[in-house]
């Protein structure tokens, strides 16, 4: 059987996108994504980080902070998971940057996916790492956020992520994929990618008489 890696290696995130339309119905596109690592693809199941605004009465910073709930994140598993910081509203707000991220290229995660701002491009760059954001931020951001719980059902730019849900993402987009649905997906977007490369190779000789066809 095709691993998951090889299905997901023949498509882009349109192809997903109509593959989801076709087998669900609701919305699973994140559009415009920054990325430091615009070339590389993020393929990894989810592991989710929700933020909630920062208040040190009610969520003292010895117990909610980035270091012990990326830890709590990736306690069942690392290698190849994604990252997925949830910013709940605080899209400008900065949830990591080189330093605190660096934990998540030394255990081995596949990337990084936030609906939030990323700090310190220049060295995220240079991580092995797929990593998209909302954009690059300078200023700190954990007087306005902290990290509040992990592994619970998140929803960023409006698509719902749950724990192990796969995440895909590269230059043009992400999109999310249900757990139990993703090799169907998978096999469904590239289909999708077959049809587009006939359809492309019939639209090269046709003509204005051509008959036949119902493109939208």
């Amino acid at each position: 059987m095709e691993s998951l890696n090889a299905l997901a290696g023949r498509v882009r995130t349109a192809d997903i996108a109509d593959a989801m339309g076709r087998l669900h119905r609701h919305r699973c596109h994140l559009l415009d994504l920054v990325s430091p690592t615009p070339g590389r693809r993020l393929f990894g199941p989810a592991v989710t980080i929700s933020y909630f605004p920062a208040c040190r009465a009610a969520l003292p910073p010895e117990r909610y902070n980035f270091k012990r709930l990326f830890y709590d994140a990736i306690e069942g598993g690392a290698d190849g998971r994604v990252l997925v910081l949830a910013s709940n509203g605080y899209t400008d707000a900065s949830l990591g940057g080189g330093t605190k991220l660096s934990r998540v290229r030394n255990h081995r995660l596949a990337g990084i996916l936030t609906d939030g701002r990323l700090r310190d491009f220049a060295e995220l760059e240079r991580f092995d790492l797929a990593i998209y954001c909302r954009g690059e931020t300078t200023r700190w951001g954990g007087d306005t956020v902290t990290p509040y719980e992990v592994n619970r059902p998140v929803v960023i730019a409006g698509v719902a992520v749950r724990p192990g849900d796969y995440v895909f993402a590269d230059g043009s987009g992400a999109a999310v994929i249900p757990a139990g649905d993703v090799r169907a997906v998978l096999r469904a977007a590239n289909l999708v990618a077959v049809e587009d490369a006939a359809a492309i190779a019939t639209i090269r000789d046709e003509t204005s008489t051509t008959l036949g066809g119902n493109e939208n």
